[in-house]
């Protein structure tokens, strides 16, 4: 895999993260920024199907570096990676043509999560071995069957283009992309900024499925409406995207939180990587409960799950890592 994920073009890559303007994942679009312009390996630029802000679910708005469109004017040969993740719509035409012409100029393209399911629209893993979240496999694979799916690796890489399993599994991809670009040494410095103590490919599948308790403990938590939190999370200059996203990531799954994000002006503010997230209220207070993504990465995660169960019960923080198919501390494989 580290040799297959060498830059194909330049000797500092060009990464291209793409999204559609009204719903893409959260963590799935802002992880991979954060971790690979941390490492300063490559030029990393966030793109949008159209012109606009990009609304992510299930929390938080932002604005990308260019349109896709102004991205091939600017670079007409075309990204080295391009990294695709969660999408509301998996067929997107504008999307799936421009993701054909990349991997036909050479670039690799990185699925996070159902991701998937576009590079698959796109027919780019027809014929291939491929990984995807565990909630969607059965889709993946009944509309593409030429598709082998491979068991018990958080990231597969046939032919150019890589897949990995569920949300958090960008974490250990994007230190691998690392470790293909600039060595080990490089990708170990940076797992010790997000408090990530290794990033192996292996994983238990068949540890993440859908299950009785965790329809129960979501049908339970979805008829409560009258009992459901309402967080803020103050935006500040310089914090870190990837713990943002993951925190409100993880709250928002519970099926009890509500996570608004609110800040003093209306005007984008610019997180520890430069990415310019917007507000949904403009207040200059917040009189509620407050979330302060304000850990290391992998650590804040697992500090929220930690929170999540004192306060809903070990079965929400369950569901909440079951949909982020990520294997929680003390009960990692």
């Amino acid at each position: 895999m580290l040799a297959a994920l060498k830059p194909p073009k330049r000797a500092r890559p060009l990464i291209a993260v793409v999204a559609i303007n009204d719903a893409t994942e959260t963590t799935d679009y802002l992880m991979p920024v954060g971790i690979l312009r941390r490492a300063d390996i490559a030029d990393v630029t966030t793109l949008s199907s159209g012109a606009g802000s990009v609304k992510l679910y299930p929390a938080l708005t932002v604005e990308a570096d260019a349109t896709m469109g102004a991205f091939d004017a600017l670079h007409p040969k075309g990204a080295d990676y391009v990294i695709v993740p969660a999408m509301s719509r998996d067929d997107d035409p504008g999307v799936t043509a421009w993701l054909r012409k990349q991997a036909e100029g050479g670039a690799v393209i990185i699925a996070i999560c159902a991701g998937a399911k576009v590079v698959a629209s796109a027919g780019l893993l027809d014929g291939g071995r491929a990984t995807t979240h565990w909630y969607y496999l059965g889709e993946l694979m009944k509309r593409h069957p030429t598709i082998s799916y491979i068991a018990d690796r958080r990231m597969v890489l046939d032919r150019g283009i890589a897949t990995t399993t569920g949300v958090t599994a960008s974490m250990p991809m994007m230190l691998t992309l690392i470790e293909a670009i600039a060595g080990r040494g490089k990708a170990e410095a940076v797992a010790r900024t997000i408090g990530q103590g290794g990033w192996s490919a292996g994983h238990d599948s068949g540890a993440f499925r859908l299950t009785r308790p965790f329809v129960t403990t979501v049908l339970g938590n979805r008829v409560a409406f009258w009992n459901r939190d309402r967080f803020g999370v103050a935006l500040e200059p310089g914090m870190d995207e990837v713990a943002l996203a993951l925190v409100v990531d993880a709250w928002s799954r519970t099926y009890r939180s509500n996570v608004e994000i609110f800040a003093a002006s209306p005007a984008a503010v610019t997180t520890r990587n430069g990415v310019r997230v917007l507000p949904d209220k403009v207040v200059a207070s917040w009189a509620g409960e407050r979330l302060i993504p304000d850990k290391p990465p992998a650590e804040a995660l697992d500090s929220a799950l930690q929170e999540i169960a004192a306060r809903h019960g070990q079965d929400t923080a369950d569901v909440v890592a079951m949909q982020l198919e990520y294997p929680q501390q003390g009960k990692r494989p």
